[in-house]
């Protein structure tokens, strides 16, 4: 996959990916190299899909082992509530190989009807699930995994790392 339809420069598309590298906001990048937010906007979305198009490659890999479970809110701050919940937010559920790789999904909400498919998909039943005690996890108890849930609350105020 490569970027197609992009009515930029070669030399500008090049600067556009150094200032994306760098971490640089679109905004920022569009006025150092005067053109317009809006086409900085569009070129790091461009970069974006085709980042998530070759991890979606690598991605067809099933985990097993010990495997850790969590989501995550993302997003810019918003008035009104905080946390789960919270308008405006995309919600990203992701898998860690311990010692290995990462893989992530959006999804809707965190109900265990939208994370179970992705789980069962992506986790042989012989893996160890380490998760929280989110209530959408507990499906994995019936699911016939190995499934271990840590208390962040306690675990991290002591400094230690607890199973429960």
């Amino acid at each position: 996959m490569k970027i197609t339809r992009c009515k930029l420069n070669r030399k500008i598309q090049i600067r556009l990916l150094e200032f994306f590298i760098a971490e640089v906001t679109a905004r920022t990048a569009a006025n150092l190299l005067g053109i317009q937010p809006n086409s900085a906007a569009l070129f790091y979305r461009k970069i974006r899909q085709i980042i998530m198009f070759h991890l979606d490659q690598d991605a067809i890999e099933v985990f097993q082992g010990q495997i850790e479970l969590d989501e995550s809110y993302f997003g810019g701050v918003r008035k009104g509530k905080r946390g789960r919940g919270a308008a405006g937010k995309v919600i990203v559920f992701g898998l860690l190989k311990r010692n290995g790789k990462v893989y992530t999904v959006i999804v809707p909400d965190t109900k265990s009807s939208t994370l179970m498919p992705v789980i069962s998909n992506k986790i042989t039943p012989d893996s160890v699930v380490y998760t929280d005690h989110w209530h959408s996890y507990n499906a994995l108890d019936v699911a016939g995994f190995s499934h271990y849930r840590i208390n962040h609350s306690s675990n991290f105020a002591d400094g230690q790392n607890h199973i429960n």
